[in-house]
């Protein structure tokens, strides 16, 4: 990671640990989810200019430089090495695991298709389970895509004959 962006994520990571909050907490005062907030405040995702103020309620100690720096358009990217994290590690295995059963239950129910990662929500939520232990609830929540025919005629890079 370049050292710009390490330094923003580190400031913002900084403001968001001084002011006590977790990311369910400053996504209950947004209207986000707490995945999108932790995608913010690590430079993942993009600041709406409509939700700004909403962030800027939140994190009052949030910089006017921090805050313009998130409506910019971020420069998507991960770690390699982040797969060596126990808690990475565990959730890649688990969509690796469950996949291809994934992927059949998507195909029988909405056809040859993905769910897309763009126009896609995730949250995080903690409940407890049948025997009263806690249990970690990851929601994937997006758009479903289907492939489709390529024919040339809807290329609409192709010029058409007249």
């Amino acid at each position: 990671m370049e050292d710009n962006k390490k330094t923003i994520i580190n400031r913002l990571e900084a403001v968001k640990r001084n002011s006590g909050k977790s990311c369910s907490q400053i996504a209950e005062q947004t209207g986000l989810t707490n995945v999108y907030v932790a995608q913010l405040l690590r430079r993942q995702a993009q600041l709406n200019p409509d939700t700004a103020p909403k962030l800027r309620a939140a994190l009052p100690e949030l910089p006017e430089d921090l805050l313009q720096e998130m409506m910019r358009p971020p420069m998507r990217s991960y770690d390699p090495h982040l797969i060596q994290e126990p808690c990475v590690y565990r959730l890649n295995e688990a969509v690796m695991h469950f996949g291809e059963s994934i992927k059949e239950i998507i195909n029988e129910e909405f056809g040859d298709g993905i769910m897309s990662a763009i126009d896609f929500y995730c949250s995080v939520d903690k409940v407890k389970g049948v025997d009263g232990k806690d249990r970690v609830v990851v929601t994937f929540d997006g758009k479903y895509l289907p492939y489709t025919e390529q024919k040339s005629e809807h290329m609409v890079s192709r010029p058409r004959p007249h």
